[in-house]
């Protein structure tokens, strides 16, 4: 069966994208500059994504903020209209199902979910909060990531300038919520089909603005510390243990106000493992699977994602360390050599949110 193509594939080829087959869809993994060029570009000015293949869900129905409590570890009391917030998907053993973006709109809720998953999600959604419509939306996304994406989007859209990290607004048919994936600031924008292709002309016109695929986003997330789905945590993985427990409300968390009452509330602290920032301590990259040990050869966890840092230079790793050995000498292994590895704090390279 053909990958699916995002409304802007065509725009993709025309701009020399080399594709990938990502989560059922044709993606374009870099351009012809490259993915370091790319990385460093949106670090230093800005670049456009195209994230259309992210599923976007409209919620809607009788008591929505309550019942949508009882599927998330979320609290929508004091939760203003037009801010957004990260939640997790979780089972009944506290593992993590998906991560999304949620989005409290005046009569509607809308959730951002990996696109890996949106079947999945919704099945489970439904399950959870049975009396609500989840609507699958079709419409495009595009990421506008970097030190100059407030200029240029504001250039189009000049309320945009107005809105502070994870706070969103309609512009007309527009979504825009200012937050992304990247470290960086900027917008992620939802636009109708229609308007994908006009709205990335028109951004990349600007010499501020370039296109970029999704090896960069991955090495961008990587620096920032942020999680993929999927490789820094899956169905197995409890919010503690990905270091996401600040993702569950205060007050559904043992002790609070709401505590509990959503699946998986009771295991959601476990805590066997925990997923830790390691760099290298020599040039040679070490990538997703590789085992880590201690000095005595002991297995002591696993990478998850890892590439050389493209800002620094540097070897850097997401990994689960089992809790015996966090204290202990680590060392990565790759093609049956012990590379050491120490333990950092995350991010790997600053955060640059708008606040």
């Amino acid at each position: 069966m053909p990958n699916e193509r995002t409304v802007l594939h065509g725009l993709h080829a025309e701009l020399g994208a080399r594709f990938t087959a990502f989560a059922g869809y044709d993606m374009p993994i870099q351009y012809r500059e490259g993915l370091r060029a790319e990385h460093l570009h949106t670090r230093a000015r800005a670049g456009l994504f195209d994230v259309s293949h992210m599923g976007q869900v409209r919620v809607t129905g009788p008591d929505l903020h309550r019942a949508l409590e009882r599927a998330l570890p979320l609290d929508f009391d004091g939760w203003p209209v037009g801010t957004q917030r990260y939640s997790l998907l979780l089972n009944e053993r506290g593992g993590i199902e998906d991560d999304l973006m949620v989005t409290r709109l005046a009569d509607e809720v809308r959730i951002v979910v990996n696109a890996s998953g949106r079947e999945k999600d919704l099945a489970r959604l439904r399950e959870y909060a049975p009396k609500l419509s989840f609507e699958l939306l079709e419409r495009a996304l595009l990421a506008l990531q970097g030190p100059d994406a407030e200029a240029a989007f504001a250039s189009i859209k000049p309320q945009a300038r107005n809105l502070g990290f994870m706070q969103a607004a309609a512009f007309g048919d527009w979504l825009v919520s200012r937050s992304g994936y990247t470290g960086e600031d900027g917008y992620e924008i939802s636009v109708p089909l229609q308007d994908a292709e006009p709205l990335a002309r028109e951004l990349l016109k600007n010499p501020a603005v370039k296109p970029i695929g999704l090896g960069a986003r991955d090495t961008l997330r990587l620096e920032a510390g942020l999680r993929l789905y999927g490789q820094d945590m899956d169905v197995h993985t409890t919010p503690a243990e990905a270091g996401l427990g600040w993702a569950v409300a205060r007050s559904r968390r043992p002790g609070g106000a709401k505590a509990g009452g959503f699946p998986g509330a009771e295991a959601v602290q476990r805590q066997t493992k925990k997923l830790v920032g390691l760099i290298g301590s020599d040039a040679a990259p070490i990538r997703h699977d590789s085992p880590i040990v201690d000095a005595e050869n002991s297995e002591a966890g696993v990478v998850t994602s890892g590439t050389v840092s493209p800002s620094t230079q540097r070897p850097i790793m997401l990994a689960y360390v089992n809790a015996p050995f966090l204290d202990k000498s680590l060392f990565a292994v790759v093609r049956e050599m012990r590379r050491p590895v120490t333990i950092s704090p995350l991010p790997f390279v600053p955060k640059r949110y708008k606040k």
